[in-house]
């Protein structure tokens, strides 16, 4: 009797295992799981319209947005878009449209461009132009 408790533990803690094996790859394995647009978008009101993409893998989601921010920072944040962490440099950027990338813990990071470019400028001092073209990438280090 004593075996066989032991043996249906053993195999209850193995599918256990397997279960959580099974969920922990399907969350990581598509980052665009976690994403909050998976399709082209519209958003907010403003004078400015600029167009931002975000991209991740072999996936690209383009947004058009219209805001009156001075900021590409406040652009994005007012529609939801960027999350992060100060640090004395600005917001270190960790998660764009849903999607997390932190070097300390994946090894990916979010690289910005700008108008193809890749920026010179963070974030929160990278302004705002009217028909401007802005891009996250989520690329490994």
């Amino acid at each position: 009797m004593k075996n066989r408790t032991k043996a249906a533990a053993l195999a209850a803690a193995l599918l256990l295992a397997l279960a959580l094996a099974a969920c922990g790859a399907g969350s990581s394995g598509d980052v665009w799981d976690s994403a909050l647009y998976a399709e082209d978008t519209e958003l907010g009101e403003g004078e400015n319209t600029i167009t931002f993409e975000c991209t991740a893998g072999e996936k690209t989601v383009t947004f058009t947005i219209h805001t009156d921010a001075e900021y590409l920072r406040a652009a994005l944040e007012e529609n939801g878009l960027i999350s992060g962490d100060e640090s004395d440099f600005g917001l270190y950027v960790k998660a764009v449209n849903g999607m997390t990338a932190d070097y300390d813990a994946d090894g990916y990071y979010w690289s910005l461009y700008v108008d193809g470019e890749y920026a010179s400028s963070g974030v929160d001092t990278t302004p705002v132009t009217d028909g401007g073209s802005y891009a996250f990438v989520r690329e490994a280090a």
